[in-house]
């Protein structure tokens, strides 16, 4: 890559940054009692602002160096938390973020690609055995010390990416005559995702056991 278009990009990044760095800044001077909807606004830019600066040095790296996507991503799914357990039959996928909402790329990107190696090493690793008829089952987690405000319409996120991706490596077929989903949201220490995929027949005593907890919310 000419040196000029390398010496272009790193500007553009810089200036994202500058521009990260006064959100962040703003951020820290907003009262959010008073002010919860300008600090949400705020949060945010910075929030996007981050992932957008994230997804362009992954870019970078890529057309620069020698370091091949697949080798990074396992990285990056590393840094992420992204996690894999299969316990008695249910395949339980974990990472430390909420899903984006609808129609915010680059969120996606920013959490789609260490996905897909982080499943794509556990599948080398273990070669799991595809559900044919299976339950998703999406655990959105807010972090309990912020407003529940924050809660979101389960239609504002983009779930199905994230089933496309497990279905690559879990399903046989993610249409509706074999998957259902079903989304239920929880209050914890921190925000993440947990995603569980099980037989069908396993779905109702699974949730019985989520029912019984009251900090949850649940939507078929």
């Amino acid at each position: 890559m000419e040196r000029q278009i390398i010496f272009k990009r790193i500007n553009g990044i810089l200036d994202d940054l500058s521009r990260l760095q006064s959100a962040l800044y703003a951020m820290n001077m907003t009262d959010i009692q008073r002010y919860l909807e300008n600090y949400e606004t705020l949060a945010m830019d910075a929030v996007l602002r981050g992932e957008r600066i994230t997804c362009r040095l992954r870019h970078l790296l890529y057309a620069t160096t020698s370091i091949k996507k697949a080798e990074y991503m396992q990285s990056a799914a590393q840094i992420h938390g992204t996690s894999i357990e299969e316990n008695d039959g249910i395949v339980e996928i974990t990472f430390p973020s909420l899903m984006p909402k609808r129609k915010q790329w680059q969120s996606s990107e920013f959490l789609i690609d260490p996905l897909y190696f982080a499943l794509s090493d556990y599948a080398d690793r273990h070669t799991p055995e595809k559900f044919r008829e299976c339950v998703v089952c999406f655990v959105n987690i807010y972090c309990k010390d912020l407003p529940s405000r924050r809660v979101r319409d389960y239609d504002n996120m983009e779930l199905k990416q994230a089933l496309d991706v497990i279905a690559t490596f879990f399903m046989t077929d993610d249409g509706g005559r074999y998957c259902d989903t079903y989304n239920t949201t929880g209050f914890d220490e921190t925000d993440s995702t947990r995603i569980f995929i099980m037989e069908k027949k396993r779905f109702p005593e699974w949730l019985l056991s989520r029912q019984q907890r009251a900090f949850e919310i649940s939507d078929f």
